[in-house]
């Protein structure tokens, strides 16, 4: 027992060997495409997707949206928009006491009429906060009356897809610091409650607001493979939603329609947001776009505030990665899942449903991550999963699976065939002389000639064997050592099957005199070189059994007949009877063919005196069992040839 579970474990130790390989090739390729970065693309898709479906989020009021338009444009009648308008503006929204404004606008330069009194707001208000340009050819420095710590640039990081997933806070420049606009208003709003701004705890590097640490990005955070981690970068948790931020426009502010709630200690954010004066941000993470092209660039750094406010006040969660190492874990973890459904399911059409239905789950997995800030790898898994499920490791595990059983069935059919042969022969022989021995019939003289009879039987039947496997089965040797062509008709090899068998020197044979054998033939189409062996050893047993066992014999006959698709062959003799109902090896083999054959056995006493032996089967069933045998086989050797 211990030796039939070891063997299985070593067979199933085989198949995970050669079928899993092609899946372990197949999650090295993938980690490799990861490794260089091949992946980003598809894992930058996936979390846009992610983000954009999130549930929508209630409005974030504590910043507003002064967006110029294109009919502010218009009613002022040029552009850019000019100083004393701009001074106007600020006025204005200072009316209405807001903690903070922020100046979404390039103003390095004078754009009269009015330059005098813009720069007397500047100077006025110390909770106005002017915009530059600090990286790149196109640098742009701030309004000259600000001074540099009410200035935040305005700088955004593409990736290399063309869209905006990530926010520069802070960064290093020549011998001084500078903070991003967003950071200096979010930090101005905080610091009116009492949070302010430090250094990270667990990233030194980082910045903190009270005990919030907002994550840092790193060179190869989440699906970025080698990006430039220089400043002080975060991945932005957009807001999720349609009209998140309170936005008015510079009319409204100017007639005053509007509620005046909607300023009054907010965080103030003026811009431009007229498709006429492009400053659109192309990214996929957002569902509230106002134009085609994306979102304006005002949306964006309200976007930025939002998440340093919600992290810090709301404990919104931000986007967080897994370290390197769990993360590739995680990705070979589900390619070992997909290895193993192909070997535990080895079907091409129920791998497809099964490896959906996975992929569908590990989806939903990943996005129920992602709302509560965890950003697992996503791109990997799926195409490591649908090569490896549906594709090399379920065929290569059918594969070798169906090829571990044909062998043992070539095996066993081996192992059956040259019982049958020792059956019909050597077995025979030894009987009959059991039988002879038992009741003293032989004299010494006699019993060794018999026994040098047997011996010769028995290595008859080994270099039989071995003819047969080079001859590759085309021929049957007979238990006395005749040979017949199984490429003849079948009827006629049952007619020297018959002639051969009852010419053996079997103890009942000796009484017979009168032989009957009449059969019918049968197309070849019918059968193969197998099957035609395997008949041929069926009526050489059951005229075997006839001289072993019906004592008093004097007619055998043996017939075949063709009739309405089924074909019988009958053996009857006239002798004792069954003198057992015993269910022998013999009868087990020919139950097992009748099985095969879509047909059945039987073996019956013929009243007093006799015994009937009938094997009955389907022609057409046969036809139609060859052909789906023949089939794989054919394809095999084609594929081979190619």
């Amino acid at each position: 027992m211990l030796r039939s579970i070891w063997g299985k474990i070593e067979d199933e130790f085989n198949i995970w060997r050669v079928g899993a390989l092609p899946g372990l090739i197949i999650i090295s390729l993938v980690m490799l495409a990861r490794l260089s970065g091949s992946l980003q693309f598809l894992e930058w898709m996936t979390l846009d997707a992610f983000l954009r479906w999130r549930p929508a989020e209630s409005r974030d009021d504590r910043i507003t949206i002064i967006g110029i338009n294109e009919a502010d444009i218009n009613s002022i009648g040029t552009y850019p928009i000019p100083d004393r308008n701009i001074a106007k503006l600020i006025e204005k929204i200072q009316s209405y006491k807001p903690k903070v404004i922020g100046l979404d606008l390039i103003r390095n330069t004078k754009f009269p009429p009015g330059n005098d009194e813009l720069i007397q707001v500047f100077k006025k208000y110390k909770n106005l906060f002017g915009a530059e340009v600090i990286l790149g050819e196109d640098k742009a420095p701030p309004p000259p009356a600000l001074p540099p710590e009410r200035v935040g640039f305005i700088d955004l990081i593409i990736d290399r897809d063309g869209k905006s997933r990530r926010a520069l806070l802070g960064n290093p420049n020549n011998k001084d610091y500078k903070f991003s606009l967003p950071l200096r208003l979010a930090k101005t709003y905080l610091d009116s409650k009492n949070i302010t701004l430090k250094n990270g705890t667990s990233d030194r590097h980082a910045m903190r607001f009270g005990k919030t640490e907002l994550t840092r990005f790193l060179s190869n955070t989440g699906g970025y493979v080698g990006a430039d981690a220089g400043g002080v970068k975060i991945l932005v948790n957009f807001r999720s939603g349609k009209k998140v931020f309170p936005t008015l426009s510079l009319n409204e502010l100017e007639k005053g329609n509007f509620n005046p709630q909607l300023i009054r200690d907010r965080i103030v954010l003026i811009g431009i947001t007229a498709p006429s004066q492009p400053d659109f941000i192309n990214t996929s993470a957002v569902s509230d776009y106002r134009h085609h092209l994306g979102i304006y660039g005002v949306d964006f750094h309200a976007h930025v505030i939002s998440h340093i406010l919600s992290t810090v006040e709301n404990n919104r969660p931000q986007i967080v990665t897994l370290p390197d190492i769990w993360e590739y874990l995680w990705i070979i973890a589900w390619g070992i899942l997909g290895i193993a459904l192909g070997r535990l399911i080895q079907s091409a059409f129920k791998n497809l449903f099964v490896v959906g239905i996975t992929i569908i789950c590990f989806l939903s997995i990943s996005y129920l991550c992602l709302i509560i800030g965890w950003w697992i790898p996503v791109a990997p898994v799926v195409l490591i999963l649908g090569i490896n499920a549906v594709g090399l490791s379920a065929f290569a595990f059918y594969e070798y699976d169906r090829s571990l059983k044909s062998q043992i069935a070539i095996r066993q059919e081996a192992i059956d065939f040259t019982f049958t042969s020792i059956h019909n022969g050597p077995l025979q022989t030894l009987a009959a002389l059991m039988r002879e021995s038992q009741n003293d019939n032989l004299k010494g003289k006699e019993l060794h000639t018999k026994l040098q009879y047997l011996n010769q039987e028995i290595r008859d039947v080994g270099e039989n064997l071995k003819i047969e496997t080079l001859n590759r089965g085309e021929s049957l040797y007979l238990g006395n050592s005749s040979k017949v062509d199984l490429k003849c008709p079948i009827h006629n090899l049952f007619y020297e099957v018959y002639s051969h068998t009852v010419e053996r020197d079997l103890p009942h044979f000796k009484t017979l005199k009168v032989k009957v054998r009449d059969f019918d033939p049968v197309e070849e189409k019918y059968l193969s070189i197998k099957k035609k062996r395997e008949l041929c050893q069926f009526l050489e047993e059951a005229i075997c059994n006839a001289g072993k066992h019906a004592e008093g014999l004097t007619r055998l006959s043996a017939t075949g007949k063709n009739q309405d698709g089924w074909y019988t062959i009958t053996v009857k003799d006239n002798g004792v009877g069954i003198s057992s109902n015993k269910e022998n090896k013999g009868t087990k083999n020919s139950k097992s063919l009748a099985k095969e054959l879509g047909g059945r056995f039987n073996r019956e006493s013929t009243g007093s005196k006799g015994t009937s032996c009938e094997l009955t089967w389907n022609l057409n069933c046969d036809r139609y069992k060859i052909s789906i045998n023949i089939l794989p086989r054919l394809k095999r050797l084609l594929f081979t040839k190619k």
